[in-house]
């Protein structure tokens, strides 16, 4: 996990076959190369989520240490990261000696952010889902908040509860605990009611219908704006009832 931004770079080997895959390359990188080196892997693709710095930051290094490596990633989002040598796209299968990565489309954070589903029980959901949390809809190149509720609701908690889940920050969770903890997804299943009270958000006047605490520390906000339209945004930018702001984002 990278210690300023908390975003994480996963490996994932075969070990019979000697193969391995890396999941976004936001670094530090440099440990899971070491692993590769000394287990004799051969890295055969980067696949990444989505193309925010985070994600991608370092992997010139992983390039430079495995040049020719395939490093895939969603269409829409290509053309942001020259160094992309393909697409990933939805329900296309990667395979790495006897490892395969369904790629999901679960648009949302980006438009073109897709999840991984790994020999069909570990799903890496880069910025759409989080332990406790959900992704932004204000990230640059976001899509909607209808978006991402689909691709959390209808996607990925659909998969099996025992489904382990890595997502692209902090620490892993499963379906089945997101399903029952997670704030958003409880008001989603009609668990917990709507919030209802007034907010200022991104400096206009919203509902607020919920301020739950984010991956790292700080919060996100639900809100819906006058026209009936929802957003989740950081919950820095949230005033509830006329108060302080939160110092979370």
């Amino acid at each position: 996990m990278n210690s300023r931004w908390l975003s994480n770079t996963y490996l994932v080997a075969d070990d019979g076959a000697r193969t391995a895959v890396m999941v976004d390359a936001g670094g530090p990188v440099t440990p899971l190369l070491e692993l590769i080196e000394r287990e004799r892997y051969e890295l055969t693709h980067v696949l990444l989520t989505h193309r925010h710095h985070d994600h991608i930051d370092e992997l010139p290094v992983v390039l430079s240490a495995h040049p020719g490596t395939q490093v895939l990633i969603h269409p829409l989002e290509r053309e942001l990261v020259p160094t992309a040598t393909g697409d990933l796209v939805d329900g296309q299968v990667i395979s790495s000696g006897r490892l395969t990565f369904e790629a999901l489309h679960t648009p949302g954070h980006t438009a073109g952010m897709i999840s991984l589903l790994a020999d069909g029980s570990d799903l890496f959901t880069g910025d759409t889902l989080f332990r406790g949390s959900v992704g932004g809809v204000r990230a640059p190149g976001h899509t909607t908040y209808a978006d991402l509720r689909h691709s959390i609701m209808d996607r990925l908690l659909a998969l099996p509860a025992a489904t382990r889940i890595h997502p692209g920050h902090t620490e892993p969770t499963t379906v089945a605990d997101e399903l029952e903890s997670n704030p958003f997804v409880r008001i989603w299943r009609g668990l917990d009611p709507e919030g209802t009270s007034t907010c200022v958000a991104l400096g206009e006047p919203a509902t607020l219908i919920l301020l739950a605490g984010d991956y790292d520390g700080g919060h996100k906000a639900w809100v819906r704006w006058p026209d009936g339209t929802d957003d989740i945004v950081p919950g820095s930018r949230v005033t509830p009832n006329g108060a302080d702001g939160d110092a979370g984002s």
